[in-house]
């Protein structure tokens, strides 16, 4: 057999160490005094001597993807967004439980490796990881024909972070009276592409539309927020969180009791803060009920704080109050 045979059964290993060139200056652009080994070593290593300096450290990890967002990034050919909403979401969901980053690790999966693709992508995933003080600290870049459409790609990775345990957020103080304060989100995020892309496929996505401000592409590949600045900001001004949920798969409707006390409930008020136009979109074109909408997206509020009422008036303005917390169960939207 020929020294071409993995090539032949769709794999070019060349390809995927140019991949690795054309993204090395990204992922080391990333690194700290903490990273002892990253790119090319089995194992990423981080020295956690800084958490020496803490009281009583606790370690919080969290793994997710994209999901069909890469469907919208191959439709418009376009892969330099899709990192900053991986590491985005993954923040912010050890965010919820008061952790900041400490490194990451990514995964990137494809029918077959083009270099400038997945350094894109990759790019991506370092710029972010850059922003928010996160060391990228190793990876995998896997070519998969056959188990990937061509021109497609898979894209997820794990986070790991740090919060000292008499700081971690649970919502376990929450209590009846307490309101909640919205984070805008700046779209879809990363969740209700499925339906989002069922819906609105038979439109020009590259074409302005005055109702929505923008094309349906940029709309649909609007980065996913990270909500550090946010948490950072109230805590910096006195407030006392007692609660946060990102605002995910499940949308508005099934995360925000994942944090709720037993025997406490919430309602959220319609009209207190601004729905993009995105969703009114899709809803009318979908023709989805209003209860699916606020399951499945998020309707403009990527994360939920809960503070008490007391303190409702140190707020900044960018921040709305969107309901509050009654005795019962769920949540209601009214």
């Amino acid at each position: 057999m020929t020294g071409n045979a993995y090539e032949l059964a769709g794999v070019n290993i060349d390809a995927s160490n140019r991949a690795k060139e054309l993204m090395t200056a990204a992922v080391r652009s990333t690194y700290g005094k903490e990273v002892l080994s990253g790119i090319g070593a089995f194992g990423g290593l981080f020295d956690a001597g800084a958490l020496k300096g803490m009281r009583s450290p606790v370690l919080v990890g969290s793994t997710d993807g994209v999901g069909t967002k890469t469907k919208v990034a191959a439709r418009l050919n376009r892969w330099n967004s899709i990192g900053h909403d991986l590491v985005n979401h993954s923040i912010n969901d050890i965010l919820v439980q008061g952790a900041r980053p400490l490194f990451f690790l990514d995964y990137v999966a494809s029918s077959q490796v083009l270099p400038e693709q997945i350094a894109a992508v990759v790019k991506g995933v370092a710029d972010a990881c850059k922003a928010a003080g996160c060391a990228l600290l190793g990876g995998e870049t896997a070519e998969m024909p056959g188990v990937y459409l061509p021109g497609e790609l898979d894209l997820a990775g794990t986070i790991i972070g740090v919060v000292e345990r008499d700081q971690i957020i649970d919502g376990s103080r929450s209590q009846a009276g307490d309101v909640i304060v919205a984070f805008p989100s700046t779209g879809l995020h990363t969740n209700g592409y499925s339906l989002a892309r069922r819906v609105l496929d038979g439109l020009d996505w590259t074409t302005d539309m005055p109702e929505i401000g923008g094309t349906i592409g940029d709309a649909l590949l609007t980065v996913h927020r990270s909500y550090i600045p946010a948490v950072d900001q109230l805590q910096a001004d006195g407030i006392d969180i007692k609660g946060l949920a990102h605002i995910t798969g499940g949308g508005l409707i099934e995360n925000p009791p994942r944090i709720f006390p037993e025997g406490l409930g919430a309602v959220i008020k319609r009209g207190t803060w601004n729905v993009p136009a995105i969703f009114e979109l899709i809803q009318e074109l979908g023709n989805v009920n209003e209860a699916e909408m606020y399951r499945v997206f998020n309707m403009g509020i990527g994360m939920i704080a809960i503070i008490s009422a007391e303190q409702a008036s140190l707020l900044p303005a960018e921040y709305p109050i969107v309901g509050e917390m009654i005795r019962g169960t769920g949540v209601t939207i009214s």
